[in-house]
């Protein structure tokens, strides 16, 4: 078999704003694409099946990331011990850790579509999705939760190609089963009629397309992050390093899950109108989260690198840069998703004006705020860059999770009907934890160096 080259750059020498700029493109397109999964089952089954398929869709979506991102946090684990050893040049580590991944991601997509696809009903009904979605959401999430396996496996290779600095591998493959997941979308809605049930059936489909090409192409390429099928085996101690960052990466994902699925319970109490508007612009604002978070990669990769490489000198240069772009990104995008507004929730509902405006309130306040978000995430990639891991996962369960539960149950409780409330509830959670994270950030960083000082001297 051929091998393809894989030439990964020196992200610990030279300038950073180029070299930031060509990794973060290419992962914003690919987290671009891996949005338009959920985008295009939303449209296919708005434009050509029912209101209430979509808002089956959307239902689903707290609930899915919910599940999912307990196990997906190890992926993060893996990313982080790689840029690690790749700044340290241990390249037998490397090897032994991409081998450990891998297996790994495979035993989690096993585990979570078990359990994802056995407590899609008594979940759904524990949310009180409303019964006429409730009979769609349940079939799209069981069908969802089978392609759960192939979802791992991508996410897993692919956190490990960006911290080896390549970003367009995964672009390129995401291309590929994103035109295939569309166009099963289009097959199993208007050919064979199925709603719901057909755009998950589409989007398991091309989770598995996108993870038999990453683990083909890591299997042909050159370089420290190459596959090695005849020495598969999990490496205790790295298993170790990958779940003891992974499992708080992983917590703290379940965390601002579970705080959005009490708020996606909070606003099923509304009625079928805002369910199916608030399904519509949280999908449109997925876009321009998914572009913010590519930050948080970048920052997490560049951090990473330069701290297994010694050179804690380029940390706070490359945090500043991070935090510029991800402001441009998230304030270009979400006001001009506001503005507008109304022809991308079109999309979704053409001819109910009543989604529409559901749709606009939330627009209003959450998209064009939401670049609090981006700093958040970028923030806390700058811990878990440094190695810290469980310490962003308490910030997060403070400054999110607990205030917007306390939020739900005390602030909306003052102002019973209003939405727009419960939606403030995320920009004021954003600047708490945003806030926080840069602090504790600083305090680690002060005392990398005062160790590394005190290393020197003693030498």
């Amino acid at each position: 078999m051929s091998e393809t080259k894989s030439a990964s750059p020196n992200l610990t020498e030279g300038p950073l704003l180029g070299k930031m700029l060509r990794f973060c493109l290419p992962l914003i397109a690919t987290g671009l694409l891996q949005t338009l999964y959920n985008a295009s089952d939303m449209v296919v089954v708005g434009r050509f099946s029912s209101d209430h398929a979509m808002g089956a869709v959307g239902a689903c979506g707290s609930l899915i990331n919910l599940i999912i991102n307990a196990f997906l946090g190890l992926s993060v684990g893996a990313g982080v011990c790689i840029a690690h050893e790749i700044g340290a040049q241990k390249h037998d580590e490397i090897k032994k850790t991409v081998n450990t991944s891998l297996l790994a991601s495979i035993f989690c997509g096993i585990a979570v579509g078990i359990i994802g696809y056995f407590l899609a009903d008594p979940l759904l009904t524990l949310m009180g999705t409303p019964q006429n979605v409730h009979s769609e959401a349940v079939p799209y999430m069981k069908a969802y939760f089978v392609g759960i396996p192939g979802c791992m496996v991508y996410n897993f290779m692919a956190a490990i190609l960006r911290s080896s600095g390549d970003t367009k591998s995964p672009l390129i493959i995401l291309t590929i089963s994103g035109i295939g997941n569309i166009i099963l979308n289009l097959i199993m809605v208007i050919v064979f009629d199925m709603g719901a049930l057909g755009v998950g059936i589409a989007t398991a489909a091309s989770q598995y397309i996108s993870a038999f090409l990453v683990v083909i192409h890591m299997i042909r390429m050159n370089g420290p992050c190459k596959i090695h099928i005849s020495e598969m085996k999990i490496d205790k101690s790295k298993l170790w390093h990958i779940t003891k960052i992974g499992i708080p990466a992983g917590f703290q994902g379940v965390l601002f899950s579970l705080s959005n699925v009490l708020i996606q319970s909070t606003v099923n109490t509304y009625g079928d109108i805002v369910v199916d508007g608030n399904s519509a612009a949280s999908n449109i604002e997925g876009f321009v989260y998914i572009s913010m978070n590519s930050m948080y990669h970048t920052v997490l990769t560049f951090v990473g690198q330069n701290v297994g490489a010694g050179k804690y000198e380029r940390i706070k240069k490359i945090v500043f840069e991070c935090v510029i772009i991800v402001s441009i990104i998230g304030l270009t995008m979400g006001i001009s998703a506001y503005i507008f507004g109304d022809a991308l929730l079109s999309i979704y509902a053409p001819s109910n004006a009543d989604v529409r405006a559901a749709g606009l309130v939330r627009l209003s306040i959450i998209s064009t705020t939401y670049f609090l978000c981006g700093l958040m995430d970028v923030g806390c990639g700058t811990l878990r860059g440094m190695g810290k891991s469980t310490l962003p996962m308490l910030i997060s369960l403070i400054g999110s999770c607990v205030f917007r539960i306390v939020w739900i149950y005390t602030v909306c409780e003052l102002f019973p009907g209003n939405i727009r409330v419960l939606y403030y509830s995320y920009p004021v959670s954003w600047i708490l934890t945003a806030g926080t994270h840069f602090l504790a950030s600083r305090i680690v960083y002060k005392k990398m160096i005062t160790q590394r000082s005190q290393q020197k001297s003693v030498l």
